[in-house]
C-alpha cells in the first residue's frame, strides 16, 4: 500500500511559476514509476509527466519544455517544477503511482493522490 499526498498548488498569473511536491509513504518508493496528472472543470483526467525507476523522465507535449519532473527516492518524493504557467494550466494536479511501471495513461497508476489546485490567472 503506498500512500501519496501532493502539495505545493495555488493561485499564480500567467508566466508564472510553482513547484509542485508529492510525498510516498512506503519503504520501496524506489521500485514505483510515479505520474502527475491533471484534471481541468468539465474536462477528463490528462497525463502530464511521468518518471520511471531509473530516472527516464516523459512529458505531455503540452507542457513540454516548461515543466520539469524529479524524484528523490532518499526521501520518497517527486516533484514537478512548473515554470511559464499559462491559465490552461489550471486543474487539480494528481500524483499516481505504479509498482514497476512507469505510469503514462490515467488507467496505469494504481495509487493516486488526493490532488492539489493550481490556478492560473491571466
Amino acid at each position: 500500500q503506498v500512500q501519496l499526498v501532493e502539495s505545493g498548488g495555488g493561485l499564480v498569473q500567467a508566466g508564472g511559476s510553482l513547484r509542485l511536491s508529492c510525498a510516498a509513504s512506503g519503504r520501496t518508493f524506489g521500485n514505483y514509476g510515479m505520474g502527475w496528472f491533471r484534471q481541468a472543470p468539465g474536462k477528463e483526467r490528462e497525463f502530464v509527466a511521468a518518471i520511471s525507476r531509473s530516472g527516464a523522465i516523459y512529458y505531455a507535449e503540452s507542457v513540454k519544455g516548461r515543466f520539469a519532473m524529479s524524484r528523490d527516492n532518499a526521501k520518497s518524493t517527486v516533484s514537478l517544477q512548473m515554470n511559464s504557467l499559462k491559465p490552461e494550466d489550471t486543474a487539480v494536479y494528481y500524483c499516481g503511482a505504479r509498482l514497476w511501471v512507469t505510469p503514462t495513461r490515467v488507467g496505469d497508476p494504481e495509487y493516486w493522490g488526493k490532488g492539489t489546485q493550481v490556478t492560473v490567472s491571466s
